[in-house]
């Protein structure tokens, strides 16, 4: 299985309209960070994506997406959803199955509207079918499972990624997260890769810091440990010295942690290790 990150930001992105600080005027390309979004392909071919943000098209574009099988989406914010439209160019012989939990398909009733309706045919919307879920989804070797988590007051979804049933090593990815219940972090604890909400150094009302990420992924016990929602605040390398850090000052030297970018490929490997309670 590879994972990419198709967009790392936060929702703003970066470059941010407007701004002229040192981030946005980086020349370092990590620094560029399109809306948060996931790209994952089976080894049978499988192909699905986490979040449709208005760069979809880009990413697409940019990542070589010629088909998809499934989206999967975290929650119904704008710089999550609002790029769906684009997943028309794919959905031409069958129709796309999004899954999401219920507020999240309502949302896309509302705010999509024009695609369920007869009125309007032909190329002009996607083929999409809604799915409200709560339990996992397989789509052919690959499964996905909801994990329940909260965005401030805001009740979404993460994702737990598994290939070849339930024994083989996994991944999660918790975007837009300030918390995660007891129930959830007993479902993935264990993960061999985690990508996490880690919006900045400073607290945040709505979204895990740098250090309330890196907790959590210590208390999943991953290996590796990749920040994502990333906002203007803070440099690529900037946020690698802070990981460094925080690994040699709980001891994590033998995790991997640091900032995701957008264009990065994972693949998932089993690593056998126990991090340091």
């Amino acid at each position: 299985m590879k994972l990419t990150v198709l967009g790392s930001g936060t929702s703003h992105g970066i470059p941010v309209i407007g701004c002229s600080c040192p981030v946005c005027c980086s020349p370092d390309p990590r620094d560029n960070r399109m809306r948060a979004s996931l790209f994952i392909q089976g080894d049978k071919g499988e192909k699905v994506i986490i979040d449709t943000g208005p760069e979809f098209r880009l990413q697409a574009l940019r990542a070589g997406i010629s088909a998809l099988d499934a989206v999967f989406l975290t929650h119904a914010h704008a710089d999550h959803l609002h790029g769906l439209d684009d997943v028309r160019s794919l959905s031409y012989e069958q129709k796309i199955p999004i899954y999401g939990n219920a507020n999240t398909m309502a949302e896309i009733e509302e705010r999509f509207s024009y695609v369920f309706k007869t009125t309007q045919r032909g190329g002009g919307k996607p083929r999409i079918s809604l799915n409200p879920v709560e339990k996992p989804v397989q789509i052919g070797s690959l499964i996905l499972t909801p994990i329940p988590v909260k965005h401030g007051a805001l009740d979404i979804l993460g994702w737990m990624i598994q290939e070849n049933g339930d024994k083989g090593p996994f991944a999660v990815y918790l975007t837009d997260t300030s918390a995660i219940p007891q129930e959830s972090l007993d479902l993935i604890r264990g993960a061999a890769l985690l990508i996490i909400d880690g919006l900045r150094e400073r607290i945040h009302e709505t979204h895990f810091s740098f250090e309330q990420a890196l907790n959590a992924g210590a208390e999943i016990r991953a290996p590796r440990v990749y920040l994502t929602h990333i906002c203007h605040s803070h440099s690529h390398r900037e946020i690698e010295d802070y990981c460094r850090r925080y690994r040699e000052i709980h001891k994590l030297e033998e995790t991997v942690m640091g900032p995701a970018y957008d264009g990065m490929e994972l693949a998932l490997k089993k690593i056998r290790r126990t991090l340091r309670r």
